[in-house]
């Protein structure tokens, strides 16, 4: 029934679901297939045609990496000459078809059945492709007592525990499942392991001996990846890998069309010494590095690398945005005219959106206890008749302004910017 159905929409799920009650098939039945259709729209953002022909669970949509980025996990396997791996904590399978996809044999791994059925049947295009319902680690203590272990691992673990007022997630790498420390004993073997963990991973709890990626695809950080063994790169401590586009199909080439990587064979801490600013030096252009390179801690890193010629100098040591003399395009960061910098002070402000005729303001901050919406209320709710009449050239329309608020030292600014 699933399959003779095409597409989703709220407006008419009710209509369909009369429909084919009505047509004799039971409530619970037309009640799943409703819920399918709806997860195969939303899946279609992370697994782009693929999500046509999936089965799929809410909350293993919710933690599923995407097509594009399972593509890089694949390449990195593939690229280091392993053959066959086991997908510990499977989910869905999506990692697993980016696998299988490179003709790895692939034995996918998943203990709550319900999510093993649905990755069963995504993964029946491949028949190097197999699924365990099993727990993760038993399964790995049962092969290698076997004599069937593969040549690597690739492990997502939980990080939710579910109770009865619903899901939560989990920021302790010891209360994933499996946990950190089971990763580290599977690597010191000596065998390739991959583990993706959440983007915000502190950098205290990234194991010595491995590379450490932060992943971001278009602009959205989605995951650090920790590399053992083979699967780590010589001279690559840390590094951010930032992504643009639906990407491409799995391929264990190097770096594809709309792929940029930062690296650093530094740990962390290590970054060079770069200028500090401070409010003084607002003039240029402001930069807002990508979320992947933040992460990493590679903001010293680049300014070093791309705009130590452009007069790069980090605003506050502290403080990830940084400023150079001309404007330079990287891939790495967002680029800003600074147009004004000012005090931070509510009625300052208010008053500056009155005056240069602002109608529409975007916020963003760094280093400061603010809630942009909060105060955007505040800054546009006292508009008077001198935002209607415009100024600046507005011929009579209100102006889009952003404003950037920060923290420089002891100071707290607002600094008027221009996307670039």
């Amino acid at each position: 029934m699933l399959n003779s159905l095409e597409g989703y929409r709220e407006s008419e799920a009710l209509a369909m679901s009369t429909r084919l009650r009505a047509a004799g098939h039971a409530p619970e039945l037309v009640s799943a297939v409703l819920t399918q259709l709806k997860l195969r729209e939303q899946a279609a953002a992370k697994f782009g045609p693929f999500a046509a022909h999936m089965i799929l669970t809410r909350a293993g949509l919710e933690q599923a990496t995407r097509m594009n980025v399972a593509a890089v996990h694949a390449g990195r396997f593939a690229g280091a000459g392993i053959r066959s791996v086991a997908d510990l904590g499977c989910g869905l399978g999506a990692d697993a078809m980016a696998m299988a996809a490179l003709d790895l044999e692939v034995t996918a791994v998943e203990r709550d059945e319900t999510v093993a059925a649905a990755a069963t049947i995504n993964l029946m295009p491949f028949p190097n492709a197999t699924v365990v319902s099993a727990d993760a680690q038993e399964w790995v203590t049962a092969a290698q007592a076997g004599g069937t272990e593969p040549e690597g691992y690739w492990l997502d673990p939980a990080r939710r525990v579910v109770s009865t007022s619903g899901s939560s997630r989990v920021f302790d790498p010891e209360a994933f499942s499996p946990p950190l420390s089971f990763v580290e004993s599977l690597a010191e073997r000596g065998i390739a392991v991959g583990v993706k963990l959440g983007p915000g991973l502190p950098h205290e709890s990234v194991p010595v001996g491995c590379e450490a990626q932060w992943i971001s695809v278009d602009g959205d950080v989605t995951e650090a990846v920790l590399w053992f063994n083979a699967l780590a790169r010589d001279g690559v401590r840390r590094s951010a890998l930032v992504m643009s586009g639906p990407g491409a199909g799995p391929t264990p080439a190097g770096e594809r069309s709309g792929h940029h990587e930062l690296s650093a064979g530094t740990d962390f801490g290590g970054s060079p010494e770069v200028p500090v600013g401070g409010v003084q030096a607002l003039t240029g252009y402001l930069y807002e590095p990508d979320g992947a390179v933040i992460r990493a801690g590679l903001v010293a890193d680049l300014v070093r690398r791309d705009f130590d010629s452009a007069g790069g100098a980090l605003l506050d040591e502290h403080i990830a945005y940084f400023r150079a003399d001309g404007l330079v395009a990287s891939p790495f960061a967002r680029a800003y005219r600074i147009e004004a910098v000012m005090p931070f002070n509510v009625k300052g402000l208010r008053r500056w959106v009155q005056e240069t005729g602002v109608g529409r303001l975007d916020i963003k901050k760094r280093g400061m206890a603010v809630t942009p919406e909060e105060l955007r209320r505040q800054l546009m709710s006292g508009k008077g008749s001198k935002a209607s009449k415009g100024s600046k050239g507005s011929k009579g329309s209100s102006r889009h302004a952003t404003l950037v608020l920060t923290r420089i030292g002891e100071e707290r600014v607002a600094v008027e910017v221009t996307p670039a």
